[in-house]
């Protein structure tokens, strides 16, 4: 079957629309924040465990390369997201409770790291159409099935660190445009496999401290219950369905 070169570009507009969509429902509901981050905390691990970590086995497996290094920009992903949030907390630890605590600053530089993740789903996207259709298209899958969940991740961490609602939004339209910027990108560079699983193993390592050490602790900070436990359960099945199905 013949796809036209275009079809890269119509699927990741698909991306874009999805993004928004999570977004706007962060932001719609963001009265309901700590139930919506509990299951955000849920998408995250989900993405890490069912999405990240078998693409990295599976790349270090083919090329016949030791996963340690992987392992190690993963630690470093975790690490640099922790010093971050800890050195700005010990900045301001006149200001009172650790507990009520939200820093602008690492709510903009998560989202920035979603964005750079979702500039590299594009990559992924154009340069899986240039593979085959095929590889292209179920790469493209799982790329819409979780960017409406990145729309709401960038909103929740943005609000849950004090930024404002205009400046939510601002971030999640660069979310939203990213992964376009990325198939734009194929058509003039090409990203060994060497550095994409340096790069996944780090961003994994980042999501991972995002859902572990920030969101869930925030989300029982005041509102632990039942639901909130029961929500992002639902969060890691959701995303474990989807990447059976993808």
């Amino acid at each position: 079957m013949y796809l036209p070169m275009t079809t890269p570009f119509l699927i990741v507009g698909i991306t874009f629309l999805s993004t928004l969509c999570g977004g706007f429902l962060g932001i719609r509901y963001r009265e309901r924040l700590h139930t919506i981050i509990s299951f955000t905390a849920g998408i995250l691990l989900g993405v890490v465990f069912f999405e990240l970590l078998p693409e990295i086995f599976e790349l270090t497996s083919a090329a016949g390369r030791s996963v340690q290094p992987a392992m190690i920009a993963l630690v470093l992903g975790f690490l640099a997201i922790h010093i971050l949030e800890k050195v700005v907390t010990i900045h301001t630890a006149h200001e009172g409770e650790y507990a009520k605590h939200h820093h602008p600053v690492v709510g903009i530089t998560s989202a920035l790291g979603i964005a750079v993740h979702s500039f590299f789903d594009g990559v992924g996207i154009g340069l899986g159409f240039q593979i085959n259709p095929q590889v292209g298209s179920m790469i493209a899958l799982a790329v819409i099935a979780h960017a409406f969940s990145d729309g709401l991740n960038t909103v929740s961490l943005m609000l849950l660190h004090k930024n404002t609602v205009r400046r939510a939004w601002i971030f999640l339209a660069i979310n939203a445009i990213a992964p376009v910027l990325g198939v734009l990108a194929t058509t003039a560079i090409m990203v060994p496999d060497g550095a994409l699983v340096l790069y996944l193993s780090y961003f994994a390592g980042f999501l991972l401290y995002l859902s572990a050490g920030d969101l869930l602790p925030e989300a029982h900070s005041m509102h632990s219950s039942f639901t909130v436990i029961a929500l992002t359960v639902l969060g890691i099945v959701c995303i474990g369905l989807i990447t059976q199905i993808a």
